[in-house]
């Protein structure tokens, strides 16, 4: 059964701050922890000129800003080193497009490849790059902080190092000429921002400090890729990210670059009418495509290029990876059920992997295996270089983070949350990994559990799903990190039609008849069987629901998405 709770009225004393705002709006302000008119907003209205920090206030930003305009007047070779990700790939744009802006030509991008070289600074990537390149400054995005062994080798080649990261630094740091991120000393006033958001400050400083002929403002437009990596990346949406989220959404829906133009077009997706949920499902699984399947630069070239014709090619490349990668991840589901079926019994934590599974792929395996049985799943593959390595997801109130402490001994590595992770696995210990980590959830018994019920916004009927309600929770998206999306309660209902849909009848549809403004709720890949209590037209239920506007092929509509039937 889902545990929620519903949040309390908002307090008296409160309430009375923020009586300029409608009752429905206070309390989903309330719920977003926003307690004081000045609070509100922000919240409500934030301002790119006067809710973001000064730049310089950033660890190391007066040295890395010094050693790049040195750079950018002596014309020496510099190197963009992001990450493979929907939050590197993005920040390497916004640091190409800004040397693009300046004139200044003499840079190469190097993306990774995560099934080969791994994670961050790669010492192999290094020396290649010393040989076909022979830079003098290599720019991190995304990653650098805890490479010290690769931050040394390049230091010993003779190649500058610049670290731009949010990553959590380590008690020891690469002796880098400078690493810029905003949870390294306590001068800068968030640390929450994402890999393209660091990256942004740093173009913000050298356009202050340098004498570049380019028009006043022109970075703002770059704030579309710091808005896809601060939604796709899930960092918080408050204080700067919240400015960052804002703007980027709109300059997304002005965006003149040809491939995300022609990517929304193909997905029928509206430019004008563009959401943070576009983001997570249209934009970001494209990006992400394209490491996951090895070619990574196929998504920086979409998103940087301005000709439409590039932009076509690597659009029609994308969209194959993309199928590559759902043919692959269902290949790999349907053996994981094949393999259940054959057990005589239903296993408290799946631990499950094959050699020949792609560890960028396991992810979306395991997250399908967890949902369905609501429970965690661990599952592994192999990588270019001969290592075990996985993913896991919780599936529900047990911790995986929990369960690996438990257990570090078969671990090479590993670290998460409560809710998700990744790990890396030592050879002499894949055979007994799921016995492993059994006999960890046996010993650890209720301490695996984190009970962390679901927060209702506000409970209602479903006419009282108003016009007044949409306009309310409009003003408080983007959604995100610590700004979820409102859920309702909405109590005894019966629908006049309960349906499947799909070309598979996995997706379930309710209709109802109401004087509010959504007729239906809707729940993707999911029967409803599987919901905690079915739907019937003949017996009344409970919805935990999402209000959501959908924009599809030119058409608007309103609904609720389902989370769970009680």
């Amino acid at each position: 059964m889902t545990m929620f709770e519903v949040r309390p009225s908002i307090p008296v004393e409160i309430d009375e701050k923020l009586q300029e705002y409608g009752p429905l709006l206070r309390q989903l302000l309330h719920g977003r922890g926003v307690s004081s008119a000045e609070e509100a907003e922000f919240f409500l209205n934030p301002s790119y000129d006067e809710h973001l920090h000064d730049p310089f206030l950033m660890h190391d930003m007066e040295k890395a800003v010094a050693r790049i305009l040195r750079a950018v007047e002596n014309n020496e070779k510099i190197i963009i080193y992001s990450d493979y990700d929907c939050d590197g790939i993005p920040g390497a744009v916004v640091l190409h497009d800004f040397f693009s802006a300046i004139g200044f030509d003499n840079f190469y991008n190097h993306i990774p490849h995560r099934h080969y070289d791994g994670f961050g600074l790669s010492e192999k990537a290094v020396l290649k790059l010393k040989e076909e390149q022979d830079p003098a400054l290599i720019i991190t995005i995304d990653c650098g902080t805890t490479d010290i062994d690769a931050v040394a080798i390049t230091n010993n080649i003779g190649i500058d190092v610049i670290i731009t990261d949010h990553h959590e630094p380590k008690e020891k740091l690469p002796e880098a000429i400078a690493i810029v991120n905003p949870k390294l000393g306590d001068t800068y006033p968030f640390d929450g921002l994402c890999g393209a958001g660091v990256i942004y400050k740093l173009v913000q400083a050298l356009i202050s400090r340098g004498k570049f002929d380019i028009s006043v403002g022109q970075e703002k437009w770059w704030l579309d890729m710091v808005g896809i990596a601060t939604i796709a990346d899930m960092v918080p949406l408050r204080d700067e990210n919240r400015v960052f989220a804002h703007y980027g959404l709109t300059v997304l829906r002005k965006s003149r670059r040809p491939g995300l133009q022609q990517l929304l077009r193909k997905q029928k997706a509206s430019q004008q009418h563009l959401t943070e949920d576009d983001i997570g499902f249209t934009i970001g699984p494209r990006i992400n495509a394209a490491s996951r399947m090895d070619t990574p630069e196929d998504a920086f070239l979409l998103l940087a290029t301005k000709d439409e014709g590039e932009a076509g090619e690597r659009l029609t490349h994308l969209e194959k990876l993309n199928t590559e990668r759902k043919t692959a991840v269902a290949l790999m589901t349907r053996e994981l059920h094949k393999r259940l079926k054959m057990s005589e019994s239903i296993p408290d934590i799946f631990a499950m992997g094959n050699p020949d599974w792609r560890p960028s792929l396991v992810g979306l395996a395991a997250n399908k295996l967890a949902e369905e049985h609501g429970r965690p799943a661990f599952i592994w593959g192999r990588d270019g270089n001969g290592y075990f390595k996985g993913s896991c997801r919780s599936g529900g109130g047990v911790s995986v983070v929990k369960l690996m402490e438990q257990v570090p001994e078969i671990f090479n590595e590993f670290g998460g949350h409560h809710a998700a992770g990744g790990f890396s696995i030592k050879e002499d210990k894949i055979h007994s990994f799921s016995e492993s980590l059994q006999n960890a959830y046996k010993e650890l018994g209720a301490e695996a559990l984190v009970v962390e019920p679901m927060l209702v916004d506000i409970e209602l009927t479903l006419d009282e799903v108003t016009g007044d309600l949409l306009r309310a929770q409009r003003q408080c998206a983007p959604f995100g990190c610590e700004n979820h999306k409102p859920l309702y309660l909405i109590k005894n209902v019966t629908p006049t039609e309960v349906m499947v849909f799909g070309k598979g009848k996995e997706h379930t549809k309710l209709i109802f008849e109401t004087t509010g403004i959504a007729k239906e709720a809707i729940a993707f890949f999911k029967t409803p069987e599987q919901f905690s209590s079915v739907p019937s037209t003949d017996t009344p239920f409970s919805l935990l629901v999402h209000l959501e506007e959908s924009y599809f092929m030119g058409r608007m509509q309103v609904r609720l998405r389902i989370v769970e039937i009680l």
